[in-house]
């Protein structure tokens, strides 16, 4: 396991690194690049996160509890099952770009209204692309008709 808790990693260029299961505990990575990291299982606990790029990143049973997210860049990452319980500075916004919130633990004012409206978030990746290929199929089907 990668110990990097309490580090100063402040714009860091770290695209595409390999921090499975890393402790990150209270690591700085404001403005730091994670563009398709994995993070899977990583403990991110008061890590301070803030205009990080998360892009693309595989945050699979992360754990964000307290972390710092204002302004980080969460499109199309990966959080199935993370732990964004009393993450700070987190929107419906940044949420609401994501790949997954598939069994996340998320605070229940988040919780009510992402699902609410944005209702695919809450699929796993399998049942996404099982859902979309049935629906493409439907299509492609009604068109030959």
């Amino acid at each position: 396991m990668i110990d990097l808790g309490e580090t100063n990693l402040y714009g860091a260029n770290i695209k595409r690194i390999n921090l499975e299961r890393a402790n990150l505990v209270g690591t700085k990575l404001v403005k730091a690049n994670l563009f398709m990291a994995n993070l899977k299982k990583a403990n991110l606990i008061e890590a301070n996160l803030e205009g990080a790029n998360l892009k693309e990143a595989n945050l699979k049973e992360a754990n964000f509890e307290g972390a710092h997210l204002q302004g980080a860049n969460l499109m199309e990452a990966n959080l199935e099952g993370a732990n964004l319980g009393g993450a700070l500075n987190l929107s419906i916004g940044q949420l609401s770009k994501v790949r997954s919130l598939y069994n996340v633990k998320l605070d229940e004012e988040f919780l009510i209204q992402l699902k609410e409206e944005f209702p695919l978030l809450f699929k796993s990746l399998k049942q996404q692309f099982q859902e979309y290929q049935r629906n493409f199929l439907g299509v492609c089907v009604d068109n030959n008709l």
